[in-house]
């Protein structure tokens, strides 16, 4: 009987507590704000380029300018679509087999050739005059490629380590690091002068192991506009086949850079021809040079030696992108297939693209001329010396800082111009806030 009563005793605690416990409970939710239920998740810091473009659209500065994010502006400061592009698009509209299904894993396989073409040309052997081929897909843009290709060489080359230029565009850092792979740094601008640090480019890829990624910017560095020379390339291609690296080129501004597309890619295509160099691969982006930038269009693509290796190589391509985002888009791919398969297109096309670069290259020799009126004593050489989007200054963060709360001028803390934000509207009220930020001052490191 006392061992009955006790047992009850010890069922009717157990009971009073577990009410007790879920009264709380009742009471915890009750209570609970969503914010409550979600501390854990602190506020990251805002990004660097969209976090200024943010803070350009909320200021109520009359002359604000912003020489912050990289997309073209016409000389009124607008977005421009070109004509082309719209061209395109009407055909499309008016086709009668264009439709919004789903694009296979891989993309069209029509736009994937022509973008190649686009980047590597019609000539598919390489200096021994096997030839080459490629496993490629369409991508979300270059980020988009460079995060796949991330993911790929992380998966499958045996030295997971990336080197990537100092500096470079912000996000580079972070996306190889979320695919797993350890990232590095290597020389390449020298502050002191302005210009590229070829020599110290040179030390740091002949003293890293063997076998290492090497990220490359395929023209128009981002953010120095400083590249190597094609005799500086060929030099560079015999250590980068002593060593056996990986080279990893991302492409952003190619026909951009100068308005030459072939000129551009010269460099790119005379490494992936170097049979010697078996392991090279390419990040795409139609963003910048199509001005597709909200269309999300690019590629990533592999080079092969045979059939078999691009169907091996693609078979893992897929399984990557399926969890990912399972398909691309496909009005931006449509847009560049429909232009690049007609000749008549791609013409007008290059056209529109070297009067992009023109006009980039003219704000260049007029600011550099306004800062030299505005009563600036530096040599501003650099910055005509330099080619594609962004101008490198040299300037201080403090100096850019000055510029943004002084003057309502939005960049980067690095000195990073973007050109494209200059137009005769607003060169002249640049030229004379960056010379007195600068004045008396250094812009050489």
């Amino acid at each position: 009987m006392m061992k009955t009563t006790s047992s009850i005793l010890s069922w009717t605690r157990l009971c009073v507590l577990w009410m007790g416990w879920q009264h709380a409970w009742v009471v915890a939710l009750a209570t609970s704000t969503p914010e409550a239920a979600w501390n854990h998740g602190t506020a990251g810091p805002p990004d660097a380029i969209l976090g200024i473009a943010q803070a350009f659209r909320e200021c109520t500065h009359p002359n604000k300018v912003n020489v912050c994010v990289g997309a073209y502006r016409d000389d009124q400061g607008q977005p421009w679509v070109l004509p082309v592009v719209k061209q395109a698009e009407q055909l499309l509209w008016q086709s009668t087999t264009d439709n919004k299904e789903y694009l296979p894993i891989e993309g069209d396989a029509v736009f994937v050739e022509k973008a190649l073409e686009f980047a590597f040309g019609t000539d598919r052997t390489d200096t021994q005059g096997n030839e080459m081929v490629w496993a490629g897909v369409q991508t979300l843009s270059g980020t988009g490629a460079c995060r796949i290709g991330g993911h790929f060489l992380a998966n499958f080359h045996d030295n997971p380590h990336i080197y990537i230029p100092t500096p470079t565009w912000g996000n580079h850092y972070k996306i190889f690091q979320e695919c797993g792979l350890t990232t590095h740094s290597y020389r390449y601008y020298k502050a002191q002068t302005n210009s590229l640090d070829f020599d110290g480019l040179l030390e740091d890829v002949q003293n890293a192991p063997d076998g290492s990624i090497f990220l490359f910017h395929a023209c128009a560095h981002n953010p120095t506009g400083c590249d190597p020379t094609l005799a500086q390339w060929k030099i560079l291609t015999q250590i980068l086949i002593q060593k056996q690296h990986v080279i990893f080129f991302d492409s952003a501004y190619q026909g951009f850079a100068s308005g030459d597309s072939i000129q551009d890619a010269a460099a790119l295509r005379y490494v992936w021809k170097q049979a010697e160099l078996p392991k090279v691969v390419l990040a795409q982006s139609f963003a910048k040079n199509f001005g597709l930038y909200g269309e999300r269009c690019g590629t990533f693509s592999i080079k092969c030696r045979s059939t078999e290796e691009k169907e091996r190589l693609l078979s893992q391509l897929r399984l990557i992108i399926r969890p990912m985002y399972s398909s691309p888009p496909r009005h931006g791919s449509s847009i560049v297939k429909t232009v690049l398969q007609d000749d008549t297109l791609t013409a007008q096309y290059y056209e529109e693209c070297a009067s992009m670069a023109q006009r980039i290259q003219t704000m260049r020799t007029q600011l550099v001329q306004a800062l030299q009126n505005a009563g600036s004593k530096h040599d501003w050489s650099h910055v005509t010396q330099q080619i594609g989007m962004f101008a490198f200054t040299g300037m201080t963060a403090s100096m850019c800082d000055a510029l943004t709360s002084e003057y309502a001028i939005y960049l980067t803390r690095d000195g990073r111009i973007s050109m494209a934000g200059l137009n005769p509207g607003n060169l002249e009220y640049v030229a004379q806030a960056i010379h007195a930020v600068t004045d008396g001052k250094s812009i050489t490191g």
